[in-house]
């Protein structure tokens, strides 16, 4: 057993430029895709070469409960309306300490989405959340 930390259940702090945008609870779709061509060469007919292209990176969605730090990602969002601008973003997963545990900067961040909670008063009682979906160009740096 290795000694270092994991996360179990891990907080997620996201900033985008100079806005910081607050903890989330979930994060969802934080990766990357290579792309690849078939290749068949002549004379090769037991075999198939695979050709990378391009690196595509997936969006990511976070969540969580609703709160104050709501009005913070709705300021982002507004500037965005006005003028979209790429930014790079920092994504930093805590551990159960709230230390850091792995950094993700983040190149070209822009916002796809945003979800603001249901409100309703039948079934069971569960905390209003909302989603925050990004965008972004790839990766500049992973670090612990």
């Amino acid at each position: 057993m290795s000694d270092q930390p994991f996360a179990v259940t891990s907080l997620f702090q996201l900033s985008i430029g100079d806005h910081t945008l607050g903890s989330f609870t979930s994060c969802d779709g934080l990766g990357c895709a290579m792309d690849v061509e078939e290749r068949a060469e002549g004379g090769e007919n037991g075999r198939i070469r695979h050709l990378p292209t391009r690196l595509r990176y997936t969006n990511v969605v976070l969540g969580r409960p609703l709160n104050h730090q709501t009005t913070l990602v709705w300021a982002w969002l507004q500037l965005q309306v006005i003028e979209p601008v790429r930014m790079p973003g920092q994504l930093v997963a805590l551990g159960p300490d709230r230390r850091p545990l792995v950094r993700w900067m983040l190149d070209g961040v822009l916002p796809v989405r945003w979800s603001g909670p249901s409100f309703t008063t039948e079934g069971t009682s569960q905390p209003a959340r909302e989603t925050l979906e990004i965008a972004h160009d790839g990766f500049l740096e992973v670090t612990a």
